[in-house]
């Protein structure tokens, strides 16, 4: 059975539950322009290929933007979408710490280009730091002149530091030490929040926040280095699932594509100047608790190997739970269950 450019059949399900969204106001896109930076990401990615499956099978008329760093690297990611290079999917090659030409201009603005390896907050912390300030006033600078009808920057619930308590709404702001080195990421997404805040008070930019929990799915690709795809690997290979913390961090996931979902509904819907956490309340788990769960799809014993040099690239253990409210005012769509996130993206994997 043929599927949409050639897309693995959950992921396409995974595009059509988005796409066909009644609660997302697609007719705002008619006739615009999205830039999406970090297109080659995983939910960048995602993303481009969303809106692109929304233009072919609903007919929206619109063009993205895929800003990327590496060209190739593009062409290879969305191979299976070439009928729509250079006319609906513009590949944009440039780093987002880069100023954009004076006569460039959109209508929309995703904001997904940043860092999201842990071991790069510890070993490269100068440029995780220059890429999230740099790169989001130079999508700011974008929006203000040329007068877009939306931004959305991708933040983090890591902004959110140490708090006494779980549930966490988007008012929250605990400890985080500017001293530890890992801290150059979530200081960075609480400095270009704060940007993003700036901008829309000063110069009237409508721009939005959304802060993700940790988010995957179908569409994570093998090499991924991140935790969850660690635990898939060793289900896919029926190997012990190997921890270098007490893995007692407590926090909630997100199915890719509910990412995705989450964030067309505040680029079209949200407040400017606000921010709306996207989460799965429903997947509260600790670490530990969930690599065992993995052991549901093949995974061996889970183990723990304590060691202070590979923990030092982890936050410190935190209990964290993203309040989902302000996000369900606008769109209060059902979230993929834990279990099904792996079996999805597992699935995906193992084709």
């Amino acid at each position: 059975m043929s599927t949409w450019c050639g897309e693995h059949p959950i992921l396409e399900e995974d595009f059509l539950r988005t796409a066909a969204d009644s609660v997302i106001p697609w007719e705002r896109l008619n006739g615009c322009t999205l830039l999406v930076t970090g297109a080659t990401g995983l939910i960048g990615s995602l993303l481009v290929k969303t809106l692109l499956y929304r233009i072919d099978r609903f007919d929206t008329e619109m063009t993205v933007i895929a800003q990327v760093r590496s060209q190739a690297k593009a062409e290879k990611i969305f191979a299976g979408q070439k009928q729509f290079w250079g006319n609906r999917l513009v590949f944009l090659e440039s780093d987002v710490t880069v100023p954009y030409e004076a006569d460039f201009n959109v209508d929309y603005i995703v904001h997904a280009a940043s860092s999201t390896a842990s071991r790069d907050f510890v070993e490269k912390p100068v440029e995780v730091i220059r890429t999230t300030l740099e790169g989001t006033r130079n999508i700011l600078e974008l929006a203000k002149r040329s007068r877009s009808k939306s931004a959305l920057y991708l933040s983090s619930m890591e902004v959110y530091g140490k708090l006494s308590h779980e549930l966490v709404t988007e008012k929250d702001s605990g400890r985080l030490d500017p001293m530890a080195i890992r801290s150059s990421y979530p200081q960075s997404k609480r400095m270009a929040e704060a940007m993003c805040a700036a901008y829309a008070a000063q110069y009237g930019v409508h721009v939005s926040t959304a802060r993700l929990t940790q988010t995957f799915g179908a569409g994570v690709r093998p090499d991924d280095s991140r935790v969850f795809a660690q635990f898939a690997r060793s289900a896919m290979q029926k190997k012990d699932i190997i921890l270098y913390t007490t893995g007692q961090t407590k926090r909630d996931y997100l199915y890719t594509a509910d990412a995705v979902r989450g964030l067309l509904s505040i680029l079209l819907l949200g407040k400017s100047g606000e921010a709306y956490n996207i989460s799965n309340p429903e997947s509260y788990i600790t670490i530990y608790d969930m690599a065992s769960l993995c052991r549901n799809f093949g995974a061996g014993e889970v183990r723990c190997e304590l060691n202070e040099q590979e923990a030092r690239k982890y936050n410190e253990e935190l209990h964290i739970r993203l309040d989902n409210s302000k996000l369900n005012a606008l769109n209060n769509f059902k979230r993929v269950s834990l279990e099904e996130m792996f079996r999805r993206m597992i699935t995906v994997l193992d084709k």
